[in-house]
């Protein structure tokens, strides 16, 4: 069972998720910033190859199913704490593999640790935290993120304009503190067991349907800001990769403000309304890209894109609120693989076939697939529970958990 909160000490339930969320940032954050320039200085990467690699990235994402057949010899938390190593030795070492081929083995050696990280840490964050609750502790661990990364990226910046530190030196430190804060979890926490012994099965239940269809959709539109944001940041604007940590050192300081009070929102006025406001936010951020012709504009909305992966959080209390407490797990293993499809795809060919054209066609892609998840967000009800899943395309009644 989840133990009861002491006040007289520290290893929570909740400050064992907000370690995690502020240890994965450090090294994914400075393989995020560093990416596009070491990429085109060191292996004269183009969009085709930027592509490629981040299609690659991706699959591990879409493979996230296989989780649920992992547990059935690890538990949820010894899980947690193994990716979250992984994904620190895949950052690690990815400085001392400067080529094409090289850059893709160590890519996908990170997100393998990365995306099993986080579809354990939604799994461990649905099953022990109370649903009146969720919303704002997953703001707090959002703002963890923040902080994590705020910490790498500062770091990045002192190195790289005081001290013009080798990337590859920066990739091993960001990756080895991951790592030695992977031991420190381990070694620190108890192990923690969920209210409810959890499927050890891939679970699809035709009455998530909505849910399903909103992470699909949400897998695409990240694609156009992980992958192609920052490469027209570098390719058309010219940001060094000072810049470039510097911008988004200002999205988690802004994120690590703004996430804990999403969070209080969302509980108080509802999902439905904070998913449509982050899609009617992405459609206007889409088109800017577009159609901007400035640094500065584009510096603006880059952050105001990176703001809206805060109501992330929405999504994933809908999940809570609508699904059975057995199916947390294979759920969150499923939907990672479901929001993951687009992912694979999306990198590649956007990469080869519209970014060549004009990268504006990528972004006005990305506007379209946000108004779809629009139309799909007014589906969702004010009050989400088993049996009130959405306001149309009702199934007649809930099946019952196997």
């Amino acid at each position: 069972m989840i133990p009861t909160a002491d006040k007289t000490t520290w290893r929570t339930p909740e400050f064992c998720l907000i370690l995690i969320a502020a240890a994965a940032p450090f090294s994914f954050s400075i393989w995020m910033a560093l990416l596009n320039n070491f990429t085109v200085e060191a292996a004269q990467f183009t969009g085709r190859e930027i592509g490629i690699l981040q299609s690659l990235r991706e699959i591990p994402g879409f493979l996230a199913f296989t989780a649920v057949f992992i547990l059935l010899v690890l538990r949820e938390q010894v899980f947690a704490v193994l990716s979250l190593a992984v994904l620190g030795l895949g950052v690690s070492i990815t400085g001392f593999f400067p080529t094409e081929y090289g850059l893709y083995f160590t890519t996908v050696l990170m997100s393998v640790g990365f995306h099993y990280l986080e579809t354990m840490q939604m799994s461990l964050s649905l099953q022990w935290l109370p649903k009146d609750v969720a919303p704002k502790a997953m703001g707090r661990q959002m703002s963890a993120k923040s902080v994590g990364a705020i910490l790498a990226y500062s770091l990045i910046w002192l190195m790289l304009e005081f001290f013009g530190v080798e990337f590859k030196w920066l990739y091993a430190l960001g990756g080895g503190v991951t790592m030695a804060m992977a031991l420190f979890i381990w070694a620190a926490f108890p192990r923690i067991d969920g209210h409810e012994v959890q499927h050890k099965h891939m679970v699809l239940r035709k009455r998530y349907w909505l849910y399903y269809a909103l992470t699909f959709m949400g897998g695409a539109r990240r694609q156009i800001f992980v992958v192609f944001a920052g490469f027209l940041l570098v390719t058309k604007f010219d940001y060094a990769a000072e810049e470039v940590t510097a911008l988004y050192l200002l999205n988690h300081i802004v994120t690590t403000w703004f996430a804990p009070k999403l969070g209080s929102l969302i509980s108080r006025f509802g999902e439905k309304r904070a998913l449509i406001v982050e899609y009617i936010g992405l459609i206007v951020v889409f088109m800017g890209y577009a159609l901007t012709t400035t640094a500065e504009v584009a510096a603006v909305l880059y952050v105001l894109d990176h703001l809206f992966f805060s109501f992330a959080i929405a999504q994933k209390t809908y999940l809570q609120k609508i699904a059975d407490a057995k199916d947390i797990a294979a759920t969150s293993s499923v939907s990672f693989s479901i929001n993951h499809i687009a992912a694979v795809v999306i990198p590649a060919v956007f990469g080869a076939v519209l970014w060549p054209i004009s990268p504006s066609l990528v972004f006005i892609a990305g506007a379209l697939m946000a108004a779809v998840s629009l139309i799909l967000s007014f589906n969702v009800p004010d009050q989400p529970e088993p049996g009130n899943e959405v306001n149309w395309g009702k199934v007649p009644a809930p099946m019952p958990a196997e």
